[in-house]
């Protein structure tokens, strides 16, 4: 679900008047792509809720300062990474990610289910969360954000607090990160590392 401006900036003014009612629809309107936004960088389900829960938790303790100038969106997704990242630095490491993504799921109705291309589908979905588990927090946030997400560089740049052009020069290198570490894979793989 998706809140046109002007009723999100509505919403938002009604819940920093003190009333919490009005909390809900901005919640409902951000949980899907928030929550695909936190597995991209926690890497599995339970951690990206943890983290999307958190997220709304401190969004909404901090509402009463947030500036109606700007956008209520850039400024949740930035509190989103901040928390991701945070439990990031905190966790250890739990191994493989175990992301499923919705929209990588769906197939359309009346589509044949070929067993043979499910599972070749799923072993690129486990190769690419694989590469992005062994680039760097800021490659991955980066490609999530517009890979995954589809965000625009602007929308980028305002929830990544960085200037427009370095969201151009982040996603060049972060897109060369997540190819070597997917070559490096792949040699890996041609060695006898995996089937």
């Amino acid at each position: 679900m998706s809140l046109q401006a002007e009723v999100e900036v509505e919403l938002v003014r009604k819940v920093k008047a003190g009333d919490p009612r009005f909390y809900e629809p901005l919640v409902r309107a951000y949980e899907g792509p928030g929550l695909r936004v936190a597995m991209g960088m926690m890497g599995n389900r339970e951690d990206a809720q943890d983290a999307l829960q958190e997220a709304f938790v401190k969004v909404f303790r901090n509402l009463s300062k947030f500036d109606m100038k700007r956008s209520f969106g850039p400024w949740f997704y930035q509190i989103l990474r901040n928390q991701c990242r945070d439990m990031l630095r905190s966790r250890q490491s739990r191994g493989k990610h175990e992301v499923q993504d919705e929209r990588l799921e769906y197939r359309p109705a009346g589509t044949r289910y070929d067993p043979e291309r499910a599972r070749q589908k799923n072993a690129a979905k486990d190769l690419l969360w694989d590469g992005l588990s062994r680039i760097g927090d800021e490659h991955r946030e980066i490609l999530v954000l517009k890979e995954l997400q589809s965000f625009r560089y602007h929308e980028i740049a305002e929830i990544l607090d960085i200037p427009e052009g370095t969201v151009a020069s982040r996603l060049f290198h972060a897109r060369r990160a997540l190819k070597d570490a997917l070559t490096e894979m792949g040699a890996d793989y041609a060695r006898g590392g995996a089937a």
